[in-house]
């Protein structure tokens, strides 16, 4: 005789549970345009004015599921990518993982310091087409920690150790 009648409420108040509780698991939703809600971002980057980039469709279809908002600037030489981060996500990856994907081979990966001695992780990006990128990332928290990998910041996050909401800067600068 099987045992499965006699376990059945107990397999179904679990399930139940389980799936009450998933709402609070899942990231917060974003508008269609990717915004949680209004971000004020900043105007100027290193002293120089910014001005918003569209996004291509596929950074739209990323940013509507991201747990925050994400912006794209120029400042007229580089191109620079604001991340507001509201949550602990494993949406937030290293850089180098996106110009991966696009085909682009890393080289040169390494800390650097700022004039203003801020850490950024660096690497230098070649396309398929010859075009070389220089790109420098870091994520500052709201109560002025910072951190050079995703990894390292998600971990700070999710243990409670580092308060959001965060910004993820990505720079980005033809060589």
């Amino acid at each position: 005789m099987t045992t499965w009648p006699r376990h059945w409420p107990a397999l179904m108040v679990l399930l139940l549970a389980l799936a009450a509780a998933l709402p609070l698991l899942a990231p917060a939703a974003s508008h269609a345009d990717g915004t949680a809600r209004h971000v004020e971002w900043p105007a100027q980057w290193g002293g120089r004015t910014l001005r918003p980039l569209a996004m291509s469709e596929v950074e739209q279809r990323f940013a509507a599921r991201f747990p925050g908002a994400i912006a794209r600037f120029s400042d007229g030489e580089r191109v620079i990518v604001l991340r507001r981060v509201e949550q602990p996500t494993r949406m937030l990856h290293p850089a180098a993982d996106c110009f991966r994907g696009l085909g682009y081979a890393i080289e040169r990966a390494g800390l650097e310091r700022d004039a203003q001695q801020r850490l950024w992780r660096c690497f230098e990006a070649e396309g398929r087409d010859g075009q070389r990128l220089r790109v420098c990332e870091r994520i500052e928290a709201q109560d002025g920690a910072s951190f050079i990998d995703p990894s390292s910041w998600f971990w700070a996050a999710a243990l409670g150790q580092s308060a959001g909401p965060w910004q993820a800067i990505t720079v980005v600068e033809a060589l």
